[in-house]
This record gives structure tokens, C-alpha cells and sequence, in this order.
């Protein structure tokens, strides 16, 4: 039973593979660093700017990764937001939960701005009682900062609050935060790969969810009555 569910945003929300990629390619090739494969750049979505300079270029400098950081913003203000489409369940599933009582959040290393532009466009941002974003924090994911910050907003409990994202990184954010987690399959991470965090359960997509809570619910009520 899960009053509060907290989301990733990037591949479990929102598809942004396509400007996610842009804006590492563009980064790094004005670093005269060689642009990186499509697919090695959608698997760097979801961590921090400064990690995913450090996973493909494979430099620790602080400054290299502050100049990667300014060059990826540059290119995310043209086409981030124009770029981004939510994943195909999302505008369905959010009026159920809130229609149940449920207290929604988001918690990315996504600029909060951005996201809220897009769930502007798609008329869905009211759904959300919280938004925390990568300028809302000081240590990003893994740690568990952000996911604290959300709950502490919502007052919400740790037995009865679930993150659900696409990344091993989620997982840990988590795992780290003291709450469960649920993994769905949107993003590059296989079944096999999330099996080591015990994810509450692994679903292939969002449009999954509401009958997996209700199933959930269903299972307790039961074990409640000892049937």
C-alpha cells in the first residue's frame, strides 16, 4: 500500500533519448572531444552532468566537466524541451492515481524548469504535489538528497513511499533513501541488470502501474484477513 509515489522523470516519464544525445554530442565536440554512438549516450541518461562527462570522456577534472556542463545547457536550451514526448501511458495513468488519493512526485537530475515546461505543454503538471529538479539539490543521485527532499515536502512516510525509475542509479537512490523501488523497463536497463537491487517489482512500462498497485493492495487486504 503506497500512498506516495515518487518518479524519475527521463525514461520513465519522458522520452528524451534523442535531445539527451544531441546535447552530449554537441558538448563534447566542442571540446574537440569525439562525438559517442547514439546508444552510449542514451545509456549516460539520468546521471548528473559532471558523471556523464566523467563515464564517456573519462576525466575526473573539475573544470573539463564544468565546460562539458555549460556546452550540453547551451544545446539543451534549443531543443530539450522541443525534443521531449512523455512516454506513451503517462496522460492516462496520472488521473487514476490522484482519482485513488495518491501523492505524486518527481525527483531528476533533470533541470526542474525544463521538466515543468514540458508537463506544461502536456497539460499534466497539476498532477505533481512536488517537482525536484537538479537546481533543488546540492549531491545528485545516487545520493538520496533529493528523494528526502520530496518526502520530507510531503510528509510522507518511508513504509508507504515507492521510486519508481529506469536506472540502476534510481535504484540506489532508494535503496539509500530507505523506501522501495520499482523498476520499469523504458529506459536501457534490463531485468537481469536492476536483479541485484531488488526492485519491489520490474515492469515493462508505466501503463502497468495502476493494476500493479491495485494487485498489491489486493495481496495485503488478503494477508490482512489471513486468506
Amino acid at each position: 500500500m503506497y500512498h506516495t509515489l515518487l518518479f524519475d522523470f527521463d525514461y520513465t516519464l519522458a522520452d528524451s533519448a534523442r535531445p539527451c544525445a544531441e546535447c552530449v554530442n554537441f558538448a563534447l565536440q566542442q571540446m574537440n572531444i569525439p562525438a559517442v554512438p547514439y546508444e552510449t549516450a542514451c545509456r549516460t541518461i539520468g546521471l548528473s552532468l559532471p558523471d556523464i562527462f566523467e563515464k564517456l570522456a573519462g576525466s575526473k577534472d573539475p573544470g573539463q566537466k564544468e565546460i562539458f556542463a555549460r556546452w550540453f545547457l547551451v544545446k539543451a536550451e534549443e531543443v530539450m524541451v522541443d525534443w521531449t514526448r512523455m512516454m506513451a501511458p503517462v496522460p492516462a495513468l496520472l488521473p487514476i492515481l490522484k482519482h485513488k488519493g495518491t501523492r505524486l512526485g518527481i525527483v531528476s537530475t533533470k533541470y526542474r524548469h525544463r521538466m515543468v515546461s514540458i508537463l506544461d505543454r502536456e497539460k499534466l503538471t497539476s498532477y505533481f504535489d512536488i517537482i525536484i529538479g537538479a537546481e533543488d539539490v546540492k549531491q545528485f543521485k545516487p545520493h538520496p538528497e533529493g528523494i528526502q527532499k520530496a518526502m520530507q515536502a510531503l510528509k510522507a512516510a518511508n513504509a508507504t513511499s515507492l521510486y519508481i525509475g529506469d536506472s540502476p542509479t534510481d535504484a540506489l537512490s532508494a535503496a539509500r533513501a530507505g523506501i522501495d523501488f520499482m523498476a520499469v523497463l523504458t529506459g536501457t536497463t534490463t531485468a537481469d541488470e536492476f536483479r541485484v537491487h531488488q526492485p519491489i517489482a520490474v515492469l515493462p512500462h508505466l501503463g502497468e502501474l495502476a493494476e500493479w498497485l491495485e494487485q498489491d493492495a489486493g495481496h495485503l487486504k488478503a494477508e490482512r484477513n489471513g486468506l
